[in-house]
């Protein structure tokens, strides 16, 4: 069986959501208003995404027994080919996602399961047939490692990363900055957010794009939140205005954002302009539901969303 045309590899995760009364300050506290489990996880929302829009999608991940069965039935679900999803004795990996009422929130990490997650031959295989390959720096420094191995020989048609988290939450179980340092010149787009991007290039988001061009990579994305983003090719850099939408929970925009740049730029090669207009509609429309997936569009509600804005 052929390889689907994207293959998302890391983490797929139970989020414990808690709505909260609000974000505590340290030794602060909080009330619990509400609280749901779902799947997320950067890879898995990523992939999530672009099934939605009808892409053929595969993920591969590493689960822990104790809620495989769960996690996998929902990636099935929504589409996605789960033939290189495998499962360890461990504790499942999980987020606690903290929301305060006006949709912000704080992410906590936690599980075994994606930390242990290393690519067989198989694996390497699987992602050499497909025609993007995503992961994100939450996944395990050796993953990426050899997954950057074999885009520099050839054997990934196209790589994108994603810095979801800040060098200090990713020490000892995510890319290293050595990895990083490796990865820029070879990578095909590279997405980070304002918050990553000061733990690694040390500056605002002009200075991150700045420190990207200096790198040479081809296309980059710094994403800021309701600010918007800016995207590099080559040495044009591209604004793109955020949607302004009813907000009820930012959980998951970013990798929103992530698939629609996927499907636009590097599968329908559209212009910089075009692909982050795109993204940004995805974003903002996964933006009006609760939860990391909560409302991710398909291709023509996107569409049909830009037609009116």
């Amino acid at each position: 069986m052929a390889s689907p045309a994207v293959v998302a590899v890391g983490s797929a995760v139970l989020d414990h959501i808690y709505t909260l009364s609000n974000l505590p300050e340290p030794d602060g506290g909080a009330f619990a208003r509400e609280h749901t489990t779902d799947v997320g996880g950067v890879a898995a929302n990523v992939a999530s995404g672009l099934a939605e829009f009808g892409t053929e999608t595969g993920i591969i991940t590493r689960l822990g027994t104790d809620s495989a069965s769960e996690i996998e039935a929902d990636l099935r679900a929504r589409g996605l080919d789960c033939t290189q999803v495998r499962a360890g004795a461990e504790e499942s990996s999980y987020t606690l996602v903290l929301r305060g009422p006006d949709g912000e929130r704080m992410i906590v990490a936690g599980g075994q399961s994606v930390p242990n997650l290393r690519l067989t031959d198989a694996d390497i295989e699987y992602v050499g047939d497909a025609d993007v390959v995503f992961t994100s720096a939450y996944a395990p420094d050796e993953v990426v490692s050899r997954l950057l191995a074999a885009r520099e020989r050839g054997a990934i048609s196209n790589l994108v990363f994603d810095l979801a988290g800040p060098l200090s939450e990713l020490d000892g179980r995510g890319a290293s900055p050595t990895t990083l340092d490796r990865l820029l010149p070879v990578v095909d787009l590279f997405v980070v957010g304002e918050v990553a991007a000061r733990s690694y290039f040390g500056g605002d988001a002009e200075e991150a794009i700045a420190a990207l061009s200096k790198q040479h990579v081809s296309r980059a994305a710094v994403t800021q939140g309701g600010s918007g983003a800016l995207l590099l090719e080559d040495d044009t850099v591209t604004e793109v205005p955020a949607f302004d939408v009813d907000t009820t929970d930012t959980t998951g925009a970013g990798d929103a954002f992530t698939a629609g740049l996927i499907h636009t730029w590097l599968l329908d090669d559209d212009s910089a302009t075009e692909a982050g207009r795109f993204a940004a509609a995805t974003a903002a429309l996964n933006c009006t539901a609760s939860g990391a997936r909560g409302s991710l569009p398909s291709e023509s509600e996107v569409r049909a969303f830009l037609q009116n804005h």
